[in-house]
């Protein structure tokens, strides 16, 4: 099995309201998701947050989102393709900056919540996600969805030169097409440890999931989410990683 990265939305705390357990979950994952402070996170929750994962080196990405702090970024909203390349510039580049100020350094881009799912639902969106993050540094990978068919988004990937890191999830259900179930219907979000460890390892081992329709669903991924905003990931996350290690080893 190739290596699977184990990565968590993270920074996610803002002014004195907190979300998340960072300092618990950062000794256990390989790529900390950090808010770009549209959805979430604030210029000191993002030091404090870039800080950690240096400290235990962790690579650090940007994690930008529709502008919606209310909403936590989960409500789609209308941008044109230069907006929305305007908006993830400005939040890359607030990371990438508080990142040299500490001698590190964005090293790939994980869009949040509804723009995340909006560009896996949209072509011509996540052509634009791809497009903006070719012209702010085509080395930096996007992560992205891995559906039932990765070709059509690893053709768009190909055309801009940026390289693609496919995700999938421990904590949430599919559907068919191996897109997330919403998370306003029931069992979308998964709340028992050993369930949340148990999928993680299925995608390790590269297996059949089962979709919420009872079909074989089929992941490949290079890297594996975690949510720190569930505290059922968060205490499934030590053992994930054991896990997880133990598998490569054999």
């Amino acid at each position: 099995m190739s290596r699977l990265l184990l990565n968590c939305d993270i920074g996610e705390s803002f002014g004195n309201w907190t979300m998340g357990l960072d300092a618990e979950v950062m000794p256990f994952i390989d790529c900390a998701n950090i808010a770009c402070g549209f959805h979430a996170g604030d210029p000191s929750i993002m030091r404090k947050t870039v800080s950690l994962a240096l400290s235990h080196g962790v690579q650090i990405g940007a994690h930008p989102a529709y502008q919606d702090l209310v909403g936590f970024g989960r409500r789609s909203m209308a941008y044109t393709a230069q907006e929305l390349q305007d908006i993830l510039h400005y939040q890359i580049g607030a990371l990438d900056g508080i990142c040299r100020a500490q001698g590190g350094k964005v090293s790939y881009v994980k869009p949040h919540g509804a723009m995340y799912n909006d560009m896996m639902a949209n072509p011509a969106q996540l052509r634009a996600v791809i497009q903006a993050v070719a012209a702010y540094d085509r080395t930096l990978p996007l992560m992205l969805m891995a559906t039932r068919d990765n070709s059509a988004a690893q053709q768009l990937g190909d055309e801009y030169g940026v390289n693609l890191w496919f995700e999938a999830f421990a904590d949430r259900a599919y559907d068919s097409a191996g897109m997330l179930v919403s998370r306003q219907l029931p069992g979308a979000v998964h709340h028992d440890p050993e369930k949340i460890i148990e999928q993680a390892l299925i995608i390790a081992r590269s297996d059949h999931l089962t979709a919420n329709d009872g079909s074989a669903l089929h992941l490949q991924a290079n890297t594996l989410c975690v949510h720190g905003d569930n505290a059922s990931s968060v205490a499934a996350v030590q053992r994930i990683r054991q896990a997880l290690n133990q598998q490569s080893e054999s």
